[in-house]
């Protein structure tokens, strides 16, 4: 017969068995859900360190079946030169190709995404017509998801997007220093930064920035209100400067003006673009009729490309050095190597409206078709500013 006390006993060991099964219960869902965490936390550290050891500069262009997010009929913000659909070329295949970096994936740009990440911040990108080549890329990709208000003027150009309060700007500033309005013979004060973007540095978080092709044009040169030399201006009795010697000189004043500031916004220095002409140049009949982009080894750089790539590397290594120091978020955007890939992406001869192919045309081997490769570089753009400090080529 089972007394009091044994029936006790018994009581307690089945309620001691409940309560251990209940903790081992328990402690194998606490196992299972700090598992689960710890491998998000394993595939967020292992996508930082993939992001942190991939060059997104240095890949290949591969197939896109997709096609381009936008086209010439549905984006109002390409300019009549870059709407290369319109003006009749005739091959589509330029549209179907996509960057992929050699040590990664790159996403393709999620505008909504970009929008909502920046909210209540603006941009500014300061430079000469390449760069508003990429401006109006990022317009019409952003303008799938809000409509835009715009406020233009000659020189500069202010676009806003309201329900996110988001403002894109342009300013034009193809020397980054003080420079005539000419088309040829121009004067650049080559100790004076152009105040058109100086002026409004403080305004803006981020700014996307750089020289370019006007560093190759007949240019006289001054320094404290003297001229002291020319670029391509025989006759003139002055010394010949070279292009590269300009531009060095600007992106040092640039650079020191950045670094100098105690506005610290996020700067992406955004490199020099190389040209296709092939058998001439603007004016001496250069063509680019290739319909496919390079492979590795199919091309050769235009020294002048290379030379000026040269010096802005040099000159942007020097600035991180600095920029390290004081905390200057400055980056690279390094879309050279991408673009050299690309002979298929400029307007050629449709740069005008159907041309007459017949006869001697002027081609356009230097801006780019919209839509076309220039959407690779908002991609990088996008994952760079989005992954803050992750990638290379930041101070």
């Amino acid at each position: 017969m089972t007394t009091k006390a044994e029936l006790g006993h018994d009581v307690a060991m089945v309620l001691v068995s409940v309560i251990f099964v209940a903790f081992a219960l328990r402690l194998h869902l606490f196992v299972d859900a700090f598992a689960a965490e710890d491998a998000e936390l394993v595939n967020a550290i292992a996508g930082k360190l993939q992001r942190e050891q991939c060059d997104l500069f240095t890949g290949k262009w591969i197939a896109n079946p997709a096609g381009p997010a936008y086209t010439n009929a549905s984006c109002e913000f390409i300019d009549a030169p870059r709407d290369c659909t319109t003006n009749g070329r005739p091959d589509t295949e330029y549209l179907y190709w996509r960057w992929k970096p050699y040590g990664c994936e790159l996403p393709l740009f999620n505008a909504n995404k970009f929008l909502n990440s920046m909210r209540n911040k603006s941009w500014v990108f300061i430079g000469d017509s390449i760069l508003r080549n990429q401006l109006a890329s990022l317009l019409c990709l952003l303008s799938k998801v809000e409509e835009v208000v715009r406020d233009e003027t000659y020189k500069s150009s202010i676009w806003h997007f309201p329900s996110h309060n988001f403002t894109l700007a342009a300013i034009w500033a193809p020397f980054l220093l003080k420079a005539s309005d000419k088309v040829d013979n121009i004067t650049v004060h080559l100790d004076v930064l152009e105040s058109r973007w100086t002026s409004r540095y403080d305004d803006y978080d981020y700014i996307v920035i750089s020289g370019g092709h006007w560093f190759l044009k007949t240019t006289i040169f001054y320094e404290n209100g003297t001229a002291i030399g020319c670029n391509y201006c025989p006759g003139m009795n002055l010394p010949e400067l070279r292009s590269d010697f300009s531009y060095r000189k600007a992106l040092q004043l640039a650079f020191r003006f950045i670094l100098s500031s105690d506005h610290k916004p996020i700067v992406l220095f955004r490199t020099w673009t190389p040209d296709h002409f092939k058998f001439g140049r603007w004016y001496s009949g250069g063509v680019c009729n290739r319909t496919k982009p390079y492979k590795e080894g199919e091309f050769s750089e235009h020294d002048a490309d290379r030379l000026m790539r040269q010096v802005e590397i040099e000159e942007f290594e020097k600035a991180v050095v600095v920029g390290t120091r004081n905390r200057t978020r400055i980056r690279l955007l390094d879309i050279y190597h991408l673009s050299l890939l690309r002979p298929d992406g400029h307007p050629g001869p449709y740069r005008r409206f159907h041309p007459d192919l017949s006869k001697r045309t002027q081609n356009d081997c230097l801006h780019w078709c919209l839509p076309g490769p220039v959407e690779a570089w908002n991609d990088i753009v996008m994952e760079m500013v989005l992954n803050e400090g992750d990638f290379r080529y930041f101070s």
